[in-house]
């Protein structure tokens, strides 16, 4: 049964050096990827992380922010040959009340969990036409989440953004589809990151009473549903938004 492997599968994670790219990172290297290239704006979070995950197989870290065009550019031109998988992961949140909430707020979010997937896959297009075929599509898979399904509080921004990642991989996978590639959307649930990391730790008991499965995320359950979107198991799913929530928005 090979329905689920990466075996001989290049990716590239953004965001890949802690939370919910850690462990996509690490469920491809476990899944056979040949190589799997992490990115973070800290250097020396890269350098750990590439430390942590180089026991599960060939990982290269390349520190960029890619909340602007020109380090989406620079990241995409570190990346040699064709490449089967991009996850666009990175991401930012900001919490306030509506009378306070900064312009800068809406700056900073939507450039990095909006416009970076937009610029980062049209940078990698030739990269992921190298690696497409009929049979085994390139998978670009876009980590929005469930604020952007329902409809939390003071978080603005976050919440409008992760609607549009959601949107704009409809857009490209009907776009990109005659191309075999693939664009698909996650939208987690609470899980344990350094953006949730707070919330957690002051309501986490109350969230996880509120997710009809009684839980918080685990990292195998990120994993899990990355590598279906990444591995011939699921080539032939394209435009689709998939709720990883325990069930959170059936509410």
């Amino acid at each position: 049964m090979n329905l689920f492997s990466l075996e001989g599968k290049t990716a590239l994670v953004t965001g890949g050096t802690r939370g919910i790219g850690l462990m996509i990172a690490r469920g491809f290297l476990q899944a056979g990827a040949a190589q799997v290239v992490i990115s973070s704006r800290k250097a020396d979070a890269v350098d750990a992380a590439v430390k942590e995950l180089s026991e599960f197989g060939e990982v290269v870290g390349v520190p960029a922010d890619v909340s602007t065009e020109a380090e989406c550019v620079r990241l995409a031109s570190a990346v040699e040959g064709p490449l089967n998988i991009l996850v666009n992961n990175a991401g930012a949140t900001w919490g306030a009340p509506l009378e306070e909430f900064p312009a800068s707020a809406w700056d900073k979010v939507v450039d990095l969990n909006l416009k970076a997937p937009f610029y980062l896959t049209r940078a990698l297009l030739p990269n992921l036409r190298a690696a497409a075929t009929p049979d085994d599509p390139a998978r670009v898979i876009n980590i929005g989440s469930i604020d952007g399904i329902m409809t939390p509080g003071q978080r603005y921004s976050y919440t409008t953004s992760k609607a549009g990642v959601h949107q704009l991989s409809r857009v490209l996978a009907k776009e990109l589809g005659p191309e075999s590639i693939t664009v698909n959307a996650v939208a987690p649930g609470p899980f344990e990151s350094k953006m949730m990391a707070a919330t957690l730790d002051a309501f986490g008991d109350v969230i996880a009473d509120t997710v009809p499965l009684k839980r918080i995320g685990r990292a195998d359950d990120m994993a899990g549903v990355a590598v279906f979107l990444a591995s011939r198991a699921g080539s032939y799913v394209n435009g689709v938004v998939i709720p990883v929530d325990g069930g959170l928005t059936t509410l």
